[in-house]
């Protein structure tokens, strides 16, 4: 093992501002400290006066999601406290990919607010000579088409939304409490937990365990139509992993700890819902400290809604933005 910086050379980004930068389509990537969409915020016009960082690089967050690290294959600009690593000899795409896996592993050295400024060319990674074989024989070509659905992007004013009440918008279900069946790995019925993850599916079951299935596992059961939830909604658990919310384009069955939201006056589609989805995790922060979102509560609470002239949703909208955005193609 040896030092970062004796593996690349580590440079400061160019600290830029997104206010001041103008968005486009089809300009180049702004990187950011987030921990996902591969750290890209979005893309902005060239710069007169600025080029931008050269592709081939890793970029490392030192602040906000510190140590998330992504090899960009395309020149970039970025945001404040980001590092870019380029290296000292030829790496390939795959071996980027791995350093990039060990930089992460660091992460938990970074909790309480600590950043990575001063400390990041310490972190000891393998030498090159150390790097497994297999990394060369993981194919790293993207898997889905990139390319938005519609090359025309909606721009976003929020001053013209307006706030509706959950019980306006969504037919708000109950979770079924019931224990979770036996698990069928080549069962089609998926079961809904409140996870943070996996769109929300923990495991899969086959109709005849869910029919059989009880709520302390024997003695009085309960009709199928109680457990079985229709497809085209959105899930949100209500507990543990609260706010977390998923789109569900089959049917299924779920735990109490979520609540299966309709939609009332639309007929919901993935991209809405991708939407929405969005825009109801945004109000995770709200159910900290064990506060429960359970459907008794959901249906006073606000959500803010692109809005037609006339003060309904505009769900033309919402679909066409997120058809503009890359992979929209893939939902």
């Amino acid at each position: 093992m040896i030092r970062l910086d004796e593996v690349f050379d580590i440079l400061l980004g160019q600290s830029l501002e997104l206010i001041s930068c103008e968005e486009i389509n089809n300009g180049i990537l702004f990187i950011s400290r987030t921990s996902s969409n591969n750290g890209v915020a979005t893309r902005i016009k060239k710069l007169e006066n600025l080029d931008p960082m050269p592709k081939h690089a890793i970029t490392v967050a030192l602040g906000g999601s510190v140590l998330s690290s992504f090899y960009q294959s395309e020149p970039f600009y970025t945001a404040f406290h980001i590092a870019c690593l380029y290296p000292r000899v030829d790496l390939t795409e795959a071996e980027m990919l791995f350093y990039c896996y060990v930089i992460e592993q660091n992460k938990y050295r970074y909790n309480y607010g600590r950043q990575a400024n001063r400390t990041l060319k310490e972190i000891l990674v393998p030498s090159y000579d150390e790097l497994p074989d297999y990394i060369n024989k993981i194919n790293t070509k993207p898997v889905f088409k990139k390319n938005p659905l519609s090359t025309t992007k909606p721009s976003i004013n929020t001053e013209n939304w307006k706030w509706f009440k959950y019980e306006e918008i969504f037919d708000i279900r109950k979770g079924f409490y019931n224990k979770k069946p036996e698990e069928n790995s080549l069962g089609d019925i998926p079961f809904i937990g409140a996870t943070d993850s996996n769109n929300g599916i923990t495991s899969f079951h086959d109709l005849d365990t869910i029919i059989k299935s009880t709520k302390t596992g024997e003695g009085q059961n309960a009709k199928i139509e109680e457990k079985l939830f229709d497809s085209n909604c959105i899930t949100v658990s209500n507990n543990g992993s609260i706010g977390y919310a998923f789109y569900q384009p089959s049917q299924f069955t779920c735990t109490h700890d979520v609540n299966p939201l309709y939609l009332k006056s639309h007929k919901l589609n993935q991209y809405i819902a991708m939407f929405l989805c969005s825009l109801i995790e945004k109000e995770k922060y709200r159910w900290a400290y064990g506060r429960k979102w359970r459907p008794v509560r959901m249906p006073n609470s606000l959500i803010k809604l692109p809005a037609t002239k006339e003060g309904q949703p505009d769900w033309d909208f919402m679909e066409s933005y997120i058809k503009s955005l890359p992979y929209s193609a893939c939902l």
